[in-house]
């Protein structure tokens, strides 16, 4: 029978943080301390800057007057970019689960467009997405205010996907028929080519959008469609109702938390631990110790020698 593999045979990434790896993991993961902040807004400023950049870019006339020296700063804000992406998988236990995350894909798309460029120059529009770094803008501010309305609100939409997930499909129903039948009302000669294009203009009467590309001719093609937009107004109440529902549930359910922190479990990356938990709350990992940062104490002579001088 194989033994089961020790530390020692672990490959590197699958190992426990220690060295270089926890002191980049703490800088670049975590916000509490001063250089994780220092990181994070220097990150933002960056983040920020190229987005400018890239809009400056597509104006015109800033393009034919300073296009090769845009195109330089866009590469130097690349290569920083890349080499922070290469960081963050050499510091974390699992690269391939961090790579698949959330973060991990934003952080990943927003290098790829500057390389694709030289191929598809129409891509660098897409340099834009870099704004969805910007999430972390909370993490980094310590807003553990709007962190824990964030997770109310994330709860609140999970708790309600299943209701709107059946409301939706009888929308989908309900436009299907009557696209279908607008297509056999209205007839090809009034605009209505085929019954994709007749359930394009139920989806746009339903929502009240109404582009006005495609309008009845017939009175019964008017009829229904007075019928769809009556109903629209019902349909776009509903899923601000069950939302609604699930947060004042949610909000009954809430028990009193600590303030959320930084601290990621360098197994799953799950974030928000308290400051004195000991294992994950999502996989149940053990965590190590936390140092988070905060006031020095005062020593025990600081009230003796205060009392004295009053």
């Amino acid at each position: 029978m194989t033994p089961p593999p020790t530390e020692t045979d672990r490959p590197t990434f699958e190992k426990p943080l220690s060295g270089w790896r926890l002191r980049w993991y703490t800088i670049i993961f975590e916000a509490d301390t001063l250089a994780g902040r220092r990181f994070d807004q220097a990150l933002i400023a960056v983040i920020l800057t190229s987005i400018a950049v890239v809009m400056a870019d597509s104006v015109q006339a800033v393009h034919l007057a300073y296009g090769p020296t845009l195109l330089a700063i866009e590469w130097i804000f690349t290569l920083l970019f890349t080499a922070e992406y290469i960081a963050r998988l050499l510091c974390v236990r699992k690269p391939v689960q961090y790579a698949g995350s959330f973060f991990g894909i934003i952080d990943l798309i927003a290098v790829l467009p500057t390389y694709l460029a030289f191929f598809f120059p129409g891509l660098h529009a897409l340099l834009d997405v870099r704004v969805l770094r910007l999430l972390r803008i909370f993490r980094v501010f310590k807003l553990t205010a709007y962190v824990a309305e964030y997770q109310f609100l994330g709860r609140s939409l999970a708790a309600s996907g299943r209701k709107i997930l059946v409301f939706l499909s009888a929308v989908l129903m309900l436009v299907l028929i009557m696209g279908t039948v607008m297509y056999v009302v209205e007839g090809q000669t009034n605009g209505y080519t085929s019954i994709p294009t007749s359930v394009y203009w139920a989806i746009t009467t339903v929502t009240t959008v109404g582009f006005g590309d495609i309008s009845p001719r017939t009175d019964l093609g008017r009829l229904i469609s007075s019928f769809l937009m009556l109903m629209g107004w019902g349909i776009l109440a509903v899923p601000t109702g069950i939302v609604t529902a699930e947060m004042a549930a949610q909000r009954w359910q809430q028990v009193p938390q600590q303030a959320p922190t930084t601290r990621t479990c360098h197994e799953c990356l799950t974030e928000g631990h308290a400051a004195d938990a000991n294992f994950c709350f999502h996989c149940g990992a053990r965590l190590p110790l936390y140092q988070q940062q905060t006031k020095p104490p005062e020593s025990p002579e600081a009230p003796a020698a205060a009392s004295r001088k009053s």
